[in-house]
């Protein structure tokens, strides 16, 4: 296993995942992931995660919409692309296949593909609220669905799940995103408890604001003026390190679980914090 530094690619982000998990802990044999298949590849985290597997030579599948966007990512990685629409149904058997036609075994699954929505809840269409919880729930759900059994049959495997701030807290104004993180969290913590001692792990990153295209796609530019929106790139970065560790959750910024501490041990101070800061 090279431990040899990588070039640096987007968002100044220049550390292997070798070194992030030989300083975070123990590393065993399956990191970094030979092979990985990522959804949502084609921008923000999704991209830059393919970026640094690409930095410790892991052959990936990339996912996504955006044929042309893909493009550009599988030339920087030298990895394959599929253009799919998850939200499709029968979408993640197609990736499964492929998945193992051009890869293999396959070490790592990232659930990166999201989608964002902002307003208030009671002008939201039922055709958005469905269109989200499909996207954001059931997708990720059935990708992992049609690629779990193989790695158990294997005894080996890493599931990085991409969630939200949102889901842990709930945010005003985006209340239907709110609850299809929420979703996502239960989906992590419960399918952690079912494959425990089985050699599948479940990682779920919680990242606070992040700069990508996100809120532009939404509809909705994001105004607050606190927290800062963060680097992609740091957030790949640490999720994929809290894999390589086996962690359970990271939280991008970390500050971010005293907020989830003080929602659960005072819930009242945290509502009127919340009142104030949204």
């Amino acid at each position: 296993m090279s431990t040899r530094s990588r070039p640096a690619f987007g968002n100044g982000v220049s550390t292997s995942l070798t070194g992030l998990a030989l300083r975070a802990g123990s590393v065993v044999s399956t990191w970094p992931p030979r092979t990985a298949v990522i959804t949502g590849a084609s921008s923000g985290i999704g991209r830059e995660a393919a970026l640094l597997l690409a930095a410790d030579r892991c052959r990936s599948l990339l996912v996504g919409r955006n044929g042309a966007a893909l493009d550009e990512v599988a030339a920087a990685t030298e990895g394959h692309r599929i253009a799919v629409d998850l939200s499709s149904p029968g979408s993640e058997l197609m990736v499964s296949s492929r998945a193992t036609e051009l890869l293999g075994e396959v070490d790592l699954l990232v659930c990166s593909a999201g989608l964002g929505a902002a307003g208030p809840f009671e002008v939201m269409s039922p055709a958005a609220i469905a269109e989200l919880v499909t996207v954001n729930v059931l997708s990720p759900m059935m990708l992992v669905r049609a690629m779990l059994p193989a790695m158990l049959d294997r005894g080996q495997g890493r599931i990085l799940l991409v969630g939200s701030i949102a889901g842990a807290l709930g945010v005003r104004g985006e209340v239907a995103y709110s609850a299809t993180k929420a979703a996502l969290l239960g989906f992590a913590d419960a399918l952690r408890s079912e494959v425990a001692g089985r050699g599948v792990t479940v990682t779920l990153c919680l990242p606070g604001v992040v700069d990508t295209p996100f809120f532009h796609r939404r509809g909705a530019p994001y105004v607050r003026r606190w927290p800062r929106p963060i680097p992609a790139g740091l957030v790949a970065q640490r999720m994929l390190a809290a894999t390589g560790r086996g962690d359970a959750e990271i939280w991008v910024p970390r500050w971010l679980l005293g907020a989830v501490r003080v929602h659960g041990a005072i819930p009242s101070v945290y509502r009127r914090l919340a009142g104030v800061f949204g």
